[in-house]
């Protein structure tokens, strides 16, 4: 069955949104404690990375995607604020912010939907303070392809607006203000079918764009001549796609898919992998199948593995595969078994030889996006968790290193400059209400030698501090930026 277009999505996750922000004007405030992660087993670290290999068509490494980089490996060469004091302050923005990328200059640019009227808007936000210094609102429609933009090697947003238009979409500062502007747009709509969407973008070694829509389309466009090359799988997709030199990885709602392209730029397709889509979509995941954008890594040059979650039941299993060797898997590890169910709708980290996987199995997501299947079990608890897999040292399997309880309700990060893991946890109530009202959510950072949480700070309660499964993005000067249900978080050292 394929996914609800992801205009859809968003837009129902949007519209529960606002309904909450009515309802939690009149909940008292409430003092919640936070929780403390046990990992239940621990081990040395053998150190993370390299990076992959910078995009020559993207911002820098670790602030060029939502996933930091075009390989989704969701990991940052910046140092984070650390486990010592903190300082925040909140850009209110009435929106759901899931993308903040950060170019060259080191102004933050941010992806936002409106929570009343659902519009898709770039923001531009002061480094100093994080203040919004300028905003341009987008046609609606795509709001997941808007989700899932990227920073070119310019500083400019490459983002698919509601018109199925690639737009580039540059800040300049003009009479002493800044503005945001569309600098260049080339048009997609007739190369997909009538109420199809791209619900995912990433830029090849060689300049084209590739992308991908929610009815399985898979395709690549050069912006200087407005050429079009696509395949149909027949699939429907849901997540982001990802590129690293001669390779793009593309996940469908049954196969994971390693793509080429021919001379003229024809997606070619080098092996499918199909995957254990589990007897349904599972509570705390948005569709049925991987909720996981591929990630590629690998301990020589970051490329030679490629990796997702399946949804198999009752535990899914990190599948990681080698580039070279496809289709079938070097291993297939069942994560987060310290609880009776798993699954996941967030992406993996992905560094050397070692995958960290969260669990979003029974997360309060505000609503379901229109024609979604019932969840199987039809409803369960939150639990949170994570688990670190490793490569085995000679490439003959995989092996599980730590599970962990952190209870996390961001996608997390790693940095490869202070070796810890950055991410947003939660305590109190988190069904819908909850998880809008009483939730206390909290900066935390987590060692990824043994998965336990050495820092913790309350940031806020409720859904002005939900960062609703959303990725943090740090600068190179160590400030992370977290959007949440309605803006973005700044954290620093104080």
């Amino acid at each position: 069955m394929r996914p609800p277009a992801p205009r859809r999505r968003l837009r129902h996750l949007l519209a529960a949104v606002a309904a909450a922000v009515v309802a939690a004007a009149v909940v008292a405030a409430a003092v919640v404690a936070a929780t403390t992660a046990t990992a239940t087993a621990s081990a040395t670290t053998p150190g993370f990375g390299p990076l992959p290999p910078q995009n020559p068509a993207t911002a820098p490494n670790g602030t060029a995607t939502m996933h930091g980089d075009s390989a989704s490996s969701d990991t940052t060469p910046y140092a984070g604020p650390g486990t010592g004091s903190i300082a925040w302050s909140r850009t209110a923005l009435a929106s759901a912010c899931p993308t903040v990328v950060i170019g060259s200059d080191g102004y933050p640019v941010t992806l936002c939907t409106t929570i009343f009227g659902q519009t898709p808007t770039v923001h531009l936000l002061d480094p100093a303070t994080g203040g919004d210094l300028a905003s341009l609102a987008l046609p609606k429609g795509s709001l997941f392809g808007g989700v899932y933009a990227y920073l070119d090697a310019t500083g400019a947003l490459v983002v698919v607006d509601g018109d199925d238009n690639l737009l580039r979409i540059g800040h300049h500062l003009q009479g002493g203000d800044w503005k945001l502007t569309v600098d260049q747009s080339t048009p997609l709509a007739g190369a997909l079918p009538a109420g199809d969407a791209v619900v995912g973008l990433s830029p090849g070694w060689d300049g084209r764009v590739w992308f991908a829509s929610a009815g399985g389309v898979i395709g690549t466009v050069d912006t200087a001549t407005g050429a079009v090359r696509t395949l149909s799988t027949g699939e429907g997709i849901g997540n982001s796609i990802s590129t690293v030199p001669g390779h793009t990885a593309v996940a469908t709602d049954h196969a994971l898919y390693l793509l080429s392209q021919t001379a003229d730029g024809t997606p070619v397709i080098d092996w499918r992998a199909a995957y254990d889509r589990g007897p349904g979509r599972k509570p705390g995941q948005l569709s049925w199948g991987t909720g996981a954008t591929p990630s590629f890594f690998g301990p020589g040059d970051g490329t030679e593995y490629v990796t997702i979650t399946d949804n198999a039941a009752p535990h899914e299993n990190l599948l990681v595969y080698r580039v070279a060797d496809g289709p079938t898997p070097l291993c297939a590890t069942p994560v987060l078994t310290q609880y009776a169910q798993s699954g996941t709708e967030d992406a993996v980290i992905a560094s050397g030889s070692s995958v960290f996987v969260t669990n979003t199995f029974g997360y309060a997501y505000p609503a379901l996006p229109d024609g979604a299947p019932p969840s199987v079990p039809s409803s369960a608890d939150f639990d949170g968790g994570m688990s670190r897999i490793d490569v085995d040292a000679d490439g003959s399997g995989c092996h599980l290193v730590w599970n962990s309880g952190v209870k996390s309700a961001a996608l997390p990060r790693l940095s490869l400059d202070d070796g810890r893991i950055y991410t947003f946890t939660v305590s109190g109530p988190t069904d819908v209400v909850g998880s809008n009202t009483f939730a206390d959510y909290s900066y935390a950072v987590v060692d990824p030698a043994t998965g336990t949480v050495q820092k913790t700070s309350s940031i806020g309660l409720g859904l002005l501090y939900n960062p609703l499964q959303m990725t943090g993005t740090t600068a190179p000067d160590g400030t992370l930026y977290q959007g949440t249900e309605t803006g973005v978080l700044r954290i620093t050292r104080r």
